[in-house]
């Protein structure tokens, strides 16, 4: 097909398992369209085991797999920071190194920015999986167009992160990528809509997550909260949100981040943050 070339942006940690690690980057290389570029950033030291299959990779897929190791662990904000700017072209895709990207992502989201030339950021719904991708549990979904993503925006994270491809350009015009503990996709959302950028969502499960127990712990706690509250705070003191509409946010997420045990936790975000994926 002839498409535009495209980068891929990936960063893998310490936690990271090497089965997953592979089956991630086989997904976004053994696409409908392949990208031209997928760069990885190693965010600090990781299990040889990780790094092997890492090698193994870029023995196999050779000068399309570049790898770019950090002495320390920066935090998934700045790691992103760092591997763009090694991405060459103007779209850059980005991947989590546990999930699974569907043959023809990158195909519809390369027909997107073809038929929208205006248009910045294009994601997708995921259908989220517990133990193999058989076993899907729950799908987020997200708001298709602009202007209803635009209002999401005040509320909940609009752009599923893992299912994103951008424009590099109007990823510097806001800012680039930046630290946010848990939030570093949040925050680059709110503040390219604050440059006058453009988002879209395709309808379609196009990235499986992987989830488990831990993802609930992960929601939960002061410090998860307190960097959603700051987030909320940026986007008051930018005018983007209403003095109201900050203290309704806080107030909900302090009730489920701080107050509700991690069952209940559970149950909100299954039952009532998601889709049921059987409907």
């Amino acid at each position: 097909m002839n498409m535009q070339k495209f980068s891929v942006l990936m960063s893998v940690y310490k936690n990271d398992i090497a089965e997953n690690v592979i089956t991630a980057v086989k997904s976004i290389v053994e696409q409908t369209v392949r990208p031209s570029q997928v760069v990885i950033v190693v965010d600090g030291p990781i299990p040889d085991e990780c790094m092997n299959a890492l090698n193994q990779l870029r023995e196999e897929y050779g000068d399309l797999i570049e790898i770019y190791p950090l002495e320390q662990n920066v935090g998934l904000g700045n790691a992103l920071k760092e591997g763009m700017q090694h991405c060459r072209y103007e779209l850059v895709a980005r991947m989590d190194s546990d999930d699974i990207s569907v043959e023809d992502r990158f195909e519809k989201q390369l027909a997107l920015f073809e038929k929208y030339p205006d248009l910045s950021a294009a994601g997708s719904d995921i259908a989220e999986f517990i133990g193999n991708k058989e076993n899907i549990v729950s799908i987020r979904a997200v708001p298709e167009k602009h202007e209803d993503i635009c209002k999401y925006l005040k509320k909940r994270c609009p752009l599923n992160h893992v299912s994103v491809m951008l424009k590099k350009s109007d990823v510097e015009k806001a800012g680039g990528y930046l630290h946010w503990f848990y939030n570093e996709d949040s925050y680059l959302w709110v503040r390219m809509y604050l440059a006058g950028c453009k988002f879209a969502n395709i309808k379609e499960n196009l990235c499986l997550v992987r989830i488990n127990e831990d993802t609930f712990y992960r929601r939960g706690g002061k410090k998860y909260y307190n960097s959603e509250r700051d987030l909320f705070k940026f986007m008051l003191n930018n005018n983007v949100i209403t003095k109201r509409e900050y203290r309704n946010s806080c107030f909900l997420r302090f009730v489920i981040q701080v107050l509700m045990p991690n069952w209940l936790r559970k149950f909100v975000f299954l039952k009532m943050m998601r889709q049921n994926p059987k409907k």
